[in-house]
């Protein structure tokens, strides 16, 4: 969606005090369903990284970090963008098995973002990531996890209806997952942008896999961006749903297995990002001294927003908006947080 559009006759399932204690509980019932499911222990996350270090996620490579000094320390600070690598790192510290893997929250301030119904300077997300053994680096363990939490999702909606009877209007969520790569979708629809094509297929396969974001398409541009140095992006994807109050596709989750040193030797090269190799995490992972892992982020606020039938993303968070954001949502009636 490119700018703030509140569905005609729109009006909020759950009023504005009983939405707060739904996204309270529907965060813990999802939080605790997912590390059960993938077998993650919860840990404390950082707000801001070392720029240094190459840890934080520059997600296309030109959105800016917000950045401050910290003068007693002499270092240069940014707020993430993500935890993907971080969550690499912290497995390797802190000393995870095969099988093991760590969830936390992740807040995030992206500077750059263009604000509109699914779009928001400020990201929450559950980050996860899980230490596999070489022999799972394959297209079905992939699968078999993205099915995991479709799982845990269903469920979620469940308990959650159970309590807020009202919530029993939204369609149920399809428990079989659709998977389809970026190239097929491209084939099918070469005049349609990306996001266009997944509306068109996520329509008619309410809960879709997207395979293979990253790399160029036969076109020569990729699906959609993502940064080298995380994902392979030959085992990656994104998680989508249709919303029946937007009428659109709704990504909730970004995931895949993450690059091994042959991998990122690839990626590093074809997005003209030898550079990066330099630094403390690249020079370890190339050096194979940290794990294998499959790892993502799971938009808390898009969840949110789905299972309470939201129309904008300001009703489940709190940030800053433009005028006209706040002019739209005031029209319709709608109270942002």
């Amino acid at each position: 969606m490119e700018k703030t559009v509140i569905p005609q006759g729109y009006s909020p399932i759950l009023g504005l005090y009983d939405t707060q204690k739904a996204i309270s509980l529907l965060k813990r019932l999802f939080g605790d369903g997912l590390s059960g499911a993938l077998n993650l222990r919860r840990v404390s996350a950082p707000l801001f990284v070392d720029a240094s270090t190459g840890l934080n996620d520059d997600l296309n490579g030109v959105e800016r970090a917000v950045s401050f000094d910290i003068p007693a320390a002499g270092r240069e600070a940014q707020v993430v963008h993500s935890l993907a690598k971080w969550k690499r790192m912290a497995l390797y510290r802190y000393h995870f098995s095969v099988g093991e893997g760590l969830y936390t929250d992740m807040n995030a301030i992206r500077r750059d973002e263009t604000p509109d119904n699914l779009h928001s300077v400020y990201v929450d997300q559950w980050d996860w990531e899980r230490i596999l053994a070489p022999r799972d680096r394959n297209l079905d363990y992939l699968k078999q996890t993205v099915r995991a939490i479709v799982t845990v999702l269903c469920k979620t909606q469940e308990t959650l209806r159970q309590i807020y009877t009202p919530l029993c209007a939204l369609p149920d969520i399809q428990k079989d997952v659709s998977f389809v790569t970026a190239q097929e979708l491209e084939d099918r629809w070469p005049e349609l942008t990306a996001k266009q094509r997944e509306n068109a297929w996520v329509e008619g396969h309410p809960t879709t896999f997207v395979l293979g974001i990253g790399a160029p398409l036969r076109s020569g541009a990729p699906h959609d961006g993502r940064a080298p140095d995380y994902d392979d992006w030959s085992l990656n994807g994104d998680l989508l749903v249709w919303s029946s109050v937007l009428n659109c596709a709704v990504e909730l989750s970004s995931m895949g297995i993450r690059v091994n040193p042959a991998a990122l030797d690839r990626q590093l090269a074809a997005a003209g990002c030898d550079e990066r190799r330099r630094l403390p995490f690249h020079a370890m992972l190339l050096n194979g001294e940290l794990p294998q892992t499959i790892g993502g982020g799971i938009g808390q606020s898009r969840v949110s927003m789905f299972l309470l039938g939201k129309a904008h993303i300001g009703e489940v968070q709190a940030s800053v908006w433009d005028q006209e954001t706040l002019q739209a949502c005031q029209d319709a009636g709608v109270s942002l947080l």
